[in-house]
């Protein structure tokens, strides 16, 4: 019966995780590219679906597209996307180098994770609310009793705080993982 909420909790969770894949930590992650689109043939294409893309050495991505004269396209892509780092042409391939975070840059990064963080539990907590309403209006109806409306509104708060503490350790490990120099 309450199935259905603690998948769109899960569903909360599963993007919080998916945003911070994004957030480079310093080191090489070719998932910093996940949002890239490249014009292929008039379609808005994945980087990772126009060439190989990967990670020779800890802080470079290189990406070798399948065909030559999509340098160009995925090098303005990478340029007018929001990753920050200038990528070189060497001709063949293109590669990302990622400069040490400076530690206000850490501590920026930091912050956009708890914000994040806090979207998320705000989202479970929405959907907390959710659950209650649809419990209460069972009780209403007359398909559930007191007890049996109390004991799933327990139900639903402890799968609340279950997805507010995993969302409070992704956040703490990700904060970890930029901090670490």
């Amino acid at each position: 019966m309450l199935k259905q909420f603690e998948d769109k909790m899960q569903k909360s969770l599963d993007s919080m995780t998916n945003d911070f894949m994004t957030i480079r930590a310093g080191r090489a992650n070719p998932h910093v590219l996940d949002k890239v689109k490249v014009d292929y043939y008039g379609v808005a294409t994945p980087v990772a679906q126009v060439g190989n893309v990967s990670v020779p050495e800890a802080r470079t991505i290189m990406i070798q597209p399948w065909e030559p004269n999509l340098l160009k396209e995925i090098e303005k892509a990478i340029l007018v996307s929001d990753i920050g780092i200038t990528p070189t042409n060497d001709g063949k391939a293109i590669r990302l180098n990622f400069p040490d975070l400076t530690e206000e840059r850490r501590k920026e990064l930091a912050k956009d994770v708890k914000k994040r963080g806090e979207e998320a539990k705000v989202a479970v907590r929405n959907i907390r609310r959710d659950a209650n309403d649809f419990v209460k209006k069972q009780n209403k109806t007359g398909e559930l009793n007191e007890d049996q409306a109390k004991d799933e509104e327990d139900k639903v708060q402890k799968m609340t705080d279950k997805y507010i503490k995993q969302i409070d350790e992704a956040v703490e490990a990700k904060s970890k993982e930029i901090m670490t120099v």
